[in-house]
């Protein structure tokens, strides 16, 4: 017999599972709340569920959490951790923790079938989706394991990105019962606003969350034309500008906030100059309520490209700005633990050196704002 992961199931999910060993769906949420919001995973422990369903359990349920090949705490605050998925693959999650709240940078696949130029994750090559489980766990292991070493019994992750390795557009029907877990109120109970699914543009499946589980929206931008982002993130050769602008602007219509986060990599000589910011201007202004992240760019052998100098940076986010346009600047997290935001660590062989492959860029975190008229200037 099967042994279900009960990390794979949303509360509906849940419920159907307990449907066929003939429970009630009470008793579902009872097990969903015992799981995610006590962090437990010995059936035993559940001491309000009927001694007749834990035994039941026993037999043809777990809670299966990912093992922890290595963590490591910056002098931040910020911590990360490296999972063992299975087959030689590992996935990082990096926890940040700020003043205002504490967030987690989820991946959603092991590698990146993009391959987007500036990323390292995408020149590491693909190798599978995650499980719902899989994503699942990682914000189980981070939220429990986080309130044993605080000492605290209420709720420690307040915001979620799914930002870590991978397109999770590309992986939709495992992501979106991880998002409807992450919302649920006898789940983690968080708020539409506070989990953020990051896309280099998969138009077809924004649409599709946009009817299913609308929640924040991060599109990886980095160009400002077609000619320039068909070289940087070829997925565009499919779904030009154009057709995400369209697909963007729709989104709003369900979104639980009224604006869309673009995200920018500033490359030297590439994408940085004042005229593609003009030109991201006449895209976006008017047209998409908008905000732009700009990020730092952490070169590797691979990509041929180097980082946009800092004078640079804020010159680029003055034009959008003084455009209306609300643009953050972000400042390195974890810098002395190698975390990073949105690219990470991909295929794991040899767990010894995993370490050593990781990519050199720090986490981003937005940190300067720039207010455009009308501008809430607030950052994610």
């Amino acid at each position: 017999m099967t042994v279900a992961n009960l990390l794979d199931f949303d509360l509906d999910g849940l419920a159907a599972f307990c449907e066929q060993l003939g429970e009630k769906r009470f008793r579902a949420t009872q097990l969903f709340r015992w799981i995610h919001q006590k962090g437990a995973a010995d059936f035993d422990q559940m001491s309000d569920l009927a001694k007749s369903l834990r035994s039941k359990l026993q037999g043809v349920a777990t809670i299966k959490a990912l093992p922890v090949i290595s963590e490591h705490v910056s002098s931040d605050g910020t911590i990360k951790w490296l999972f063992d998925v299975g087959g030689g693959n590992a996935v990082e999650s990096v926890y940040i923790p700020e003043d205002d709240r504490a967030t987690l940078c989820i991946s959603s696949q092991a590698g990146c079938a993009v391959g987007c130029r500036f990323c390292s994750t995408g020149h590491q090559g693909f190798s599978r989706n995650l499980s719902t489980g899989e994503i699942i766990a990682q914000l189980w292991f981070a939220e429990h394991s986080l309130r044993q070493r605080l000492g605290r019994s209420d709720r420690i992750i307040s915001n979620v990105v799914m930002m870590g390795m991978g397109e999770p557009l590309q992986n939709y029907s495992a992501l979106v019962p991880a998002l409807r877990t992450m919302l649920d109120d006898h789940g983690y109970g968080l708020s539409r606003r506070r989990v953020t699914v990051s896309t280099s543009g998969v138009v077809p499946m924004i649409e599709r969350l946009m009817a299913d589980c609308p929640v924040a929206l991060a599109v990886s931008l980095h160009a400002p034309n077609d000619v320039l982002r068909d070289e940087l993130v070829p997925l565009n050769r499919k779904y030009p500008i154009a057709e995400l602008m369209q697909s963007c602007l729709q989104y709003l219509q369900a979104a639980p906030r009224d604006f869309i986060t673009f995200e920018y990599c500033m490359l030297d000589g590439v994408n940085d100059t004042d005229e593609h910011a003009r030109q991201l201007i006449d895209l976006v202004r008017g047209k998409i309520p908008c905000k732009f992240n700009l990020i730092p760019f952490n070169p590797f052998p691979e990509s041929g490209l180097r980082r946009s100098d800092a004078s640079r940076v804020q010159a680029f986010a003055r034009i959008l700005a003084d455009a209306g346009i609300v643009t953050t600047v972000r400042k390195t997290r974890g810098d002395d633990i190698d975390a990073a935001c949105g690219q990470l660590a991909g295929e794991v062989q040899d767990r010894t050196n995993a370490r050593d492959r990781m990519l050199r860029q720090p986490v981003a975190v937005p940190v300067t704002v720039h207010r455009g008229p009308g501008g809430s200037g607030q950052p994610r």
